[in-house]
């Protein structure tokens, strides 16, 4: 095992993202503390939030979905996140209209129509009403019934928003693969709904409390926030931070939670879409740049799993082999 020296801002982030030190005691304290959870890999992101349980059972996340304490949407970037189901509702309307205005946009250019999206709208609507869920295909063919014309591009696209205007929500597990779609104002019947300055704050809380130590620019990248509201978020969560020598915030407990954690530079094995990567505007505190590539081969967006040590991502990691003769292997960066 190569000797790696170690990186304190690394080790705080882990301990600040509960991967080392004392862990949540569930998986919407998880999810919660986090914030969000990058979700478009769902059995990676069911192993990311359950490596931050106490019990790391992944059939324990999906419990939380099947609960209606977890769901799974798009509330920034135009990308799938985990998030609380109650918190889902105010998040949506904080950095979605960037994404709905670039939706706009792609629809003029592969020919859908506005009311196409509304129609499929209202056919979900009933489809769903009085609890009713349904997969991806079963959303699809309510669609094709009413006489909507739409390719799979169209239904993902359709899907993500309606998602986005809060309509829809991938809620329980229709199988061991697969989300259920379901009407998030019945799935979520009390929500949250904090004032829009209150929520900006609670949003930039929830992120350095579990990213820190991390800057301005990690929170706006993280968002897609514009300028003034993150300017917003960081006064009103300011008091409950504090700043390392850089500047940088972070929860004031993070270095408790470091010093508790038995070997907080042991060797950790994250999957691809981690916050511990992704979380950042610059993974360079982590991951040299000269390793970027064989994180992300061509920057084609698809993360491979790393390996971690000290505080650094020092290799990448995949299975190999089957049955009993299934087990890990590792490719470490030379250097």
């Amino acid at each position: 095992m190569n000797t790696v020296r170690p990186n304190t801002v690394g080790l705080r982030r882990l301990a600040a993202l509960r991967l080392v030190g004392p862990r949540c005691a569930t998986p919407a304290e998880a999810v919660a503390v986090l914030g969000a959870a990058q979700g478009q890999d769902l059995p990676g992101v069911l192993s990311s939030i359950a490596l931050r349980t106490a019990s790391g059972d992944v059939d324990e996340v999906r419990r939380a979905f099947d609960d209606g304490e977890l769901v799974r949407s798009w509330p920034m970037r135009r990308t799938l996140h985990v998030v609380p189901a109650r918190d889902l509702p105010w998040m949506l309307p904080l950095a979605t209209a960037p994404a709905l205005a670039a939706a706009a946009k792609r629809r003029e250019q592969f020919g859908l129509a506005d009311e196409a999206v509304e129609r499929a709208g209202e056919v979900a609507r009933e489809a769903l009403a009085g609890g009713g869920r349904a997969t991806r295909a079963e959303l699809a063919a309510h669609w094709a019934d009413a006489g909507l014309g739409l390719d799979p591009t169209h239904v993902t696209h359709i899907i993500s928003v309606l998602a986005m205007h809060g309509v829809l929500a991938y809620g329980p597990f229709a199988s061991a693969k697969e989300q259920a779609l379901v009407l998030l104002d019945e799935w979520v019947p009390e929500p949250r709904r904090p004032e829009r300055d209150e929520a900006l704050a609670e949003w930039a809380r929830r992120f350095f409390t579990s990213h820190g130590p991390a800057g301005r620019k990690d929170f706006a990248r993280w968002t897609g926030l514009p300028a003034a509201d993150v300017t917003t978020a960081l006064e009103g969560a300011r008091d409950h931070l504090v700043t390392d020598d850089d500047g940088r915030f972070l929860a004031p407990d993070t270095a408790d939670r470091l010093a508790a954690a038995e070997d907080p530079g042991a060797e950790l094995l994250l999957l691809g879409f981690d916050e511990f990567v992704l979380g950042y505007a610059d993974r360079t505190e982590v991951l040299a740049a000269a390793h970027a590539d064989r994180i992300v081969p061509g920057g084609n967006g698809v993360f491979r799993p790393t390996v971690v040590r000290e505080g650094r991502v020092v290799g990448t990691w995949k299975w190999v082999g089957t049955g009993r003769n299934r087990r890990v292997e590792r490719e470490i960066f030379a250097g």
